[in-house]
């Protein structure tokens, strides 16, 4: 009985080790062969310029490496990163500068766009949440044409830019934080003819900067906001029916005064009295 419990035993063992070898070739046919990749060896900054310690080589199943990443680290030195890297991402050539591009901010900004800075404080910065990533429209306030400076009953507030991205603000331009940052300067990535607009906003009014979502797309259609606009609307009242008119009064034409006889005028008689015998009368005529 003891030598069949062995026998028992050990063919358990043989198809245990039979299995565990089948399953690690299916593993290993899975996964296929793999190559090495550049990933990040640390958290990098955007616009920061790669060295050989920032970068290192890891193991990547080949069948899926991410279009543009690279196998040789040597290549990578002294490029210039346009989006912040995580620990452990691969280095892409759709995240870098051209070649040759210095470091800084400058290698951030696209071709055909301009950087540009514009003093903000607490309430003009949206208390510090315009942050590095995210997208504003740029409101002026100012006077209209033909009028005295300071005339407040003639001011205006128009939205002049839309859409225009937050490169930095103060001296940082990492995209990740969401924490907020009251700073007294941002720059923006605008357009040239955008840059000029600008300009002439700052140096004629004062600036606000009105934090939108990311996500929206749609241009505001506003013809600005003037003290006349401002509290007109505040007076508008819905429309009330209109009252009939009340009829004119009717003018009743005035009666004839009736018609009265004239009494006839007296008559002047005189009288004489004449005595016949002894008989005395009057006669008139």
């Amino acid at each position: 009985m003891r030598s069949r419990g062995l026998i028992l035993l050990l063919i358990a063992v043989i198809a245990g080790l039979g299995a565990v070898t089948v399953a690690a070739r299916w593993l290993q046919q899975q996964g296929g062969e793999k190559t090495r990749v550049a990933v990040a060896n640390a958290e990098i900054e955007l616009g920061s310029r790669l060295n050989p310690e920032m970068v290192r080589l890891v193991e990547w199943p080949q069948a899926s490496v991410p279009p543009g990443a690279f196998t040789d680290a040597t290549k990578l030195d002294g490029r210039v990163v346009t989006a912040g890297l995580h620990r452990g991402e691969p280095v892409l050539e759709s995240r870098l500068a051209p070649v040759g591009s210095k470091g800084g901010l400058s290698a951030v900004v696209p071709e055909g766009k301009r950087a540009m800075t514009v003093r903000v404080n607490d309430v003009i910065g949206v208390a510090g949440f315009a942050l590095p990533g995210t997208y504003v429209d740029i409101m002026v306030n100012t006077q209209q044409d033909g009028v005295q400076r300071n005339d407040q009953d003639h001011s205006v507030s128009k939205i002049v830019l839309e859409r225009i991205l937050v490169l930095a603000v103060a001296q940082e331009a990492d995209r990740d934080g969401t924490k907020p940052k009251v700073v007294s300067a941002v720059t923006l990535e605008v357009a040239p003819k955008d840059a000029e607009i600008l300009d002439l906003a700052r140096s004629v009014g004062t600036l606000s900067l009105v934090l939108r979502n990311q996500t929206d797309p749609k241009p505001a259609e506003t013809a600005g906001a003037t003290k006349a606009l401002m509290l007109g609307a505040a007076k508008v009242e819905p429309p009330r029916a209109k009252a009939a008119p009340a009829p004119a009064p009717r003018r009743m034409a005035p009666r004839p005064a009736p018609l009265v006889a004239a009494a006839p005028a007296p008559r002047s008689t005189d009288c004489v009295e004449v005595i016949r015998g002894l008989n005395k009368v009057s006669e008139c005529f």
